[in-house]
């Protein structure tokens, strides 16, 4: 779809939860400003409980009308924002937040030709959505030629014609017209349209009802791979079987408007997640709840605010039987990882590794979350199960065995893991991420240096501006006695990773290699200000540095002493 940052339908700048009501009286000025701190911070719950005790002190401020309802609709009240819709329509004001629920409700009970009236009559929800709403309402009243005509009206809008021609595909479906659909999204019509994944799975389906399975499969295969999510894998799995499979995306003209709210917020979302597009995407989700792809578009909305309690409301609405469930599963998993219930996000994962055995992403996801916690040896478990599991396209599953590698060499075990990198680097080739641990790894032990600094030149010609491969190259320079080289690189980490505590630290040792003592100093104590936040920081070693130097503590430890002599600053 096209982007959307320029398109003129966005909800009106009355919804921002920071804007003033036309007065502020004692009585609600107090609930207000809490509502108003809530809703810039997208907590629509409590912003909605402040913004009814603001009411009530203040019950005809449209303003507060107005925020109040965007917070319920937020936060999946959308009953509770409707009465507030109606509220405002009373006063005889204009509030798109308004229209956009009562065009809502309008669809909910398929009042088709009330919601045309009221097009009609200037109530709107953002222009394009008006248009693509008003041509599937005229389909709802049997108006298939005036629905057509308004569906081409909206793809001759410029930015608009995918929009326009994707839904007239919908609703030729939705009608039998398969042959007519099939022309649109094949692109006999205006072009091929942009491939979205609701767009690929009813062009699938609509593929099954023309008999034509075979290259049904081909789309998904071209458009998801072998695998794809659960949806993807079991519709091919019925194509495969050689059933015709019911066009079921879209049933009806309710279902073609809740497309249409999805379509927006899924396009909206691509660039944000404000409460614009969440509003649109819970409108969605009011008209189809039971399409779990809305759920988890509300969902991850939700997420991307870190509202990751009302995010795992949304999850747990996706039942077992759902194709969806698992990634729900997954995805509930991850809000309770954000929110700091850990310990629980990983009985959920778990529980759904016993469940669903076979799932790779399953145990890789849990191995992640495990590694997170620096539950080494546990996470390297879960990553054996799902390496135990890859069948085809093994090449795709690097990133499991470098995880793998990171745990075993961060469990001491040196051997395996170096096996596990190489093997990464097998299936990937010259991949920066590995290149650079493994480089980094035999610079830390002291081996095969200059091997290790070519692997890591290497990945720092990739990614010239990644702060932590940039380190690792100034350290190796340093490890293999070139310190002016090394000061180079080493500032340049610093500057790209400034707030860092081994990159300080390892700038203020490679300082010291060349004299620059009091600077030497300064970095050590930056990186002590960082240590605590950093898991990979020796602070002990580093007091002990600012209290004899770096050569006192080298002997120490019976390392070698630096290459060369300094002069001092």
């Amino acid at each position: 779809m096209q982007k959307l940052r320029h398109l003129p339908f966005v909800l009106a700048a009355g919804l921002a939860f920071w804007a003033a009501p036309a007065s502020a009286a004692d009585g609600e000025a107090g609930p207000y400003l809490a509502a108003r701190l809530a809703g810039a911070e997208s907590d629509y719950a409590v912003a909605a409980e402040y913004y009814a005790r603001a009411l009530a002190a203040d019950p005809g401020n449209t303003m507060l009308i107005e925020n109040a309802a965007i917070s319920e609709l937020a936060r999946g009240s959308v009953a509770d924002g409707l009465k507030l819709a109606r509220q405002f329509d009373e006063t005889g004001g204009k509030s798109q937040i308004a229209d956009l629920l009562i065009l809502a409700d309008l669809a909910q009970n398929e009042d088709y030709a009330a919601a045309v009236s009221e097009l009609v009559r200037g109530r709107s929800a953002g222009q394009l959505v008006d248009g693509l709403y008003r041509a599937w309402a005229f389909l709802g009243m049997g108006q298939m030629s005036e629905a057509a005509a308004e569906f081409d009206k909206v793809s001759a809008v410029g930015g608009l014609k995918s929009f326009g021609l994707y839904h007239k595909a919908l609703a030729l479906a939705s009608v039998g017209d398969f042959e007519g659909a099939d022309a649109i999204f094949a692109g006999a019509d205006g072009g091929p349209l942009r491939a979205t994944r609701h767009g690929i799975l009813a062009h699938a389906q609509i593929l099954s009802q023309l008999e034509r399975d075979a290259d049904a499969i081909a789309l998904l295969n071209t458009a998801f791979g072998p695998e794809g999510d659960p949806a993807v894998r079991a519709l091919r799995t019925r194509l495969e079987a050689g059933e015709t499979v019911p066009f079921t995306l879209v049933s009806g003209p309710k279902d073609g408007i809740a497309e249409v709210f999805y379509t927006v917020a899924s396009a909206l979302g691509s660039e944000n997640t404000d409460v614009n597009t969440l509003a649109y995407a819970r409108v969605a989700e009011y008209l189809a709840p039971k399409d779990a792809d809305a759920v988890l578009l509300v969902a991850s909305i939700l997420e991307g605010q870190g509202q990751h309690a009302l995010a795992s409301t949304e999850f747990d609405k996706i039942g077992s039987d759902d194709p969806a469930y698992l990634q729900a599963e997954l995805g509930r998993a991850g809000a309770l990882v954000a929110s700091g219930q850990t310990d629980a996000a990983i009985e959920v994962l778990r529980r759904l590794a016993k469940d669903h055995p076979d799932r790779i992403e399953v145990w890789n996801t849990l191995g992640d979350t495990l590694r997170r916690e620096e539950r080494f040896e546990e996470a390297a478990g879960a990553y054996d199960e799902a390496i135990a599991r890859i069948s085809a396209e093994p090449e795709v599953y690097w990133s499991l065995y470098f995880a793998r590698g990171i745990c075993k060499e961060r469990a001491k075990n040196w051997t395996g893991a170096e096996v596990d990198f190489k093997k990464a680097l097998e299936l990937y080739p010259d991949q920066p991420s590995v290149l650079n641990y493994l480089g980094y790894s035999y610079i830390d032990r002291n081996e095969n240096l200059d091997d290790a600094l070519k692997m890591i030149e290497k990945a720092a010609a990739e990614r010239p501006d990644d702060g932590a491969i940039i380190d690792s190259l100034g350290w190796g320079l340093y490890r293999l006695g070139r310190y002016d080289e090394a000061v180079t690189q080493m500032e340049h980490a610093v500057e790209l990773m400034p707030v860092d505590a081994v990159v300080n630290d390892h700038l203020g040792d490679v300082y010291w290699a060349v004299g620059r003592t009091r600077e030497a100093e300064f970095q050590w104590r930056r990186a002590l200000s960082f240590a605590e936040d950093s898991m990979d920081a020796d602070p002990d070693r580093i007091r002990r540095k600012l209290a004899v130097g770096l050569d006192k503590v080298l002997a120490e430890e019976g390392a070698k002493p630096l290459a060369v002599s300094k002069n001092g600053d």
